[in-house]
């Protein structure tokens, strides 16, 4: 059912397993954060050097995780456990629950790597709203529990690979996106789909910046044979929780063979269009952020290789410096997307 709204709505070590189960059973609503050390200064894909106390700091306790709708609650405590094998699974350690909370690149609440989770305490998913539109059958604005009501939840443990060359192993929870777009009918010129985020400088403080480099709405787009792999994910949840505030909340893609700037946060809205959509680090600096953005060892950024990369938690003594595989390890899902493709010139 579509239900028509207002278009102007504001929208270390590894968890113990009884520990992990626990949260799964009761969904407790807050985490303990600790201070960790991120290691050396790396630059942002704007470009803006993360150096001194920003890079380094961490929320404290009481780090928000959003409104929680309780049908929403129920939902993710009925998600089913990640398989034990296959392309939904790693046995790699899992990135701790407080760096996966506090260490985020989310640039409408700031450029430090803290800042999300501290500026984003009073963060509001409810009411949300989607705006569907383009080469689809069935456009139209959709509630937020239009879009996942049917839709039934699963954890996903995947790998995530940023392209300042720093990585994490998070334990997702949501759904297939194909799953999702084809509800909307996509149409024969539907060629790519194109997402954004949320707009709303009250609740997003960067936004309101006079010297934000980004043009908001924050953008990104997909190619419509890579939206319809089954490895891309809409996540609504992380660590059995719905999704915090700072890593997204409550709607934002996961594409694990592609760097993590592609895996829009916080979406409000989702088109179909013919043409290959602008999207923002493009847009800004065409010269180092292209349209694909596929982990790919063998093409350096301009400014740093990609070769390898630093697992968190890792700090300046244990720096946790790792092989960057093709395709984040997910060459066998996904190498058929790129065939004769030439991915230095289309990177």
């Amino acid at each position: 059912m579509i239900i028509k709204t207002r278009k102007d709505i504001a929208s270390s070590e590894i968890t113990p397993e009884s520990v992990y189960r626990e949260r799964r059973k009761f969904l407790k609503s807050s985490a303990n954060v600790a201070l960790g050390a991120a290691g050396a200064g790396l630059l942002s894909p704007a470009g803006i050097a993360q150096t001194g106390d920003s890079l380094f700091a961490r929320a404290p306790a009481d780090i928000n995780l959003a409104s929680k709708p309780d049908w929403l609650l129920e939902k993710v405590a009925q998600s089913v456990p990640a398989p034990e094998s296959g392309p939904y699974f790693t046995d790699e350690t899992k990135t701790p629950f407080d760096d996966v909370t506090t260490y985020n690149n989310f640039y409408e609440f700031g450029t430090g790597k803290g800042d999300p989770a501290n500026n984003a305490r009073d963060f509001r998913i409810d009411p949300w709203s989607v705006e569907v539109a383009g080469e689809c059958g069935k456009p139209g604005t959709y509630t937020l529990e239009d879009i996942l009501k049917p839709h039934a939840f699963e954890e996903r443990i995947y790998r995530l690979r940023c392209v300042e060359a720093w990585s994490m192993v998070i334990p997702w929870i949501g759904f297939s996106l194909a799953d999702l777009l084809q509800r909307f009918d996509p149409n024969g010129n539907a060629n790519f789909v194109m997402f954004q985020t949320l707009v709303d400088g009250d609740q997003m403080p960067a936004q309101r910046s006079r010297f934000a480099s980004i043009d908001w709405p924050y953008q990104e787009g997909l190619r419509m044979d890579e939206a319809m792999n089954p490895l891309a994910m809409m996540a609504t949840g992380v660590y059995n929780d719905v999704l915090p505030a700072q890593n997204g909340a409550p709607l934002r893609l996961v594409v694990p063979w592609k760097y993590g700037f592609k895996s829009l946060k916080s979406i409000v809205r989702i088109e179909f269009t013919r043409r290959m959509p602008n999207n923002t680090w493009n847009d800004l600096q065409p010269s180092e952020y292209g349209f694909y953005a596929n982990v790919n060892p063998e093409v350096s950024h301009p400014r740093w290789t990609q070769a390898s990369e630093r697992r968190l938690p890792s700090s300046l003594f244990k720096p946790q410096r790792i092989p960057t595989r093709m395709f984040n390890g997910y060459e066998e899902e996904v190498a058929s997307l790129y065939a004769g493709m030439d991915l230095r010139r289309n990177y």
